[in-house]
């Protein structure tokens, strides 16, 4: 029963402002899945890290409390993992999934404030673009790797010969040594 359920507001703390995030749509959700399993696949069998989706808070030293669309703590830093709390510290890795109510923040404030606190990588993912930009932090600023994007059939074959060879399809984690990511496996399923 309806009445009966229990909703919990879903918002962060950016500067001591509260900010509500509406329900994500499907595709978000679906992209979300996607990139989540391939990166707890990967942590779980190699038994170097944890994945959380964006259930999960995360207490920033700087005050700001967050819910990254995916976070990926590494096994060394399992300490900041309060199990049946939050997270309180700093992640190696957050991805934000854009969405038209929030993509100006992914893009300006809370970029910058992961690069301040220290999160060594951070990915935006543009499920308009089709599209997974990647930053790493580097003696402390974020420094732009590149923008991996996912070509469909006919896109590709549009492609002229110099710009399929500088396509990327591979996006190397900075935090892994031997992590990768194609581009393909995330957004292949998608058919707009």
């Amino acid at each position: 029963m309806i009445n009966d359920a229990i909703f919990y507001d879903s918002y962060e703390i950016i500067g001591g402002e509260k900010f509500m995030s509406p329900a994500p749509r499907p595709v978000h959700g679906r992209l979300l899945f996607r990139l989540a399993r391939i990166l707890d696949n990967y942590t779980y069998d190699n038994r170097c890290g944890y994945v959380f989706t964006d259930n999960v808070d995360v207490y920033l030293p700087d005050g700001n409390i967050f819910r990254p669309d995916l976070t990926v703590i590494k096994s060394e830093n399992a300490a900041i993992i309060n199990w049946q709390k939050a997270i309180y510290g700093v992640p190696d890795m957050v991805a934000e999934v854009l969405s038209k109510s929030t993509m100006r923040r992914d893009f300006t404030v809370k970029k910058d404030i992961y690069e301040s606190n220290g999160v060594k990588e951070y990915w935006i993912v543009d499920p308009w673009k089709e599209s997974i930009s990647v930053y790493h932090l580097i003696d402390g600023k974020y420094i732009f790797d590149d923008e991996y994007v996912y070509y469909h059939k006919d896109e590709w074959e549009e492609l002229t010969d110099d710009q399929r060879a500088e396509a990327k399809f591979d996006i190397k984690l900075s935090i892994f040594d031997d992590c990768t990511v194609n581009i393909n496996d995330v957004f292949d399923w998608l058919i707009f």
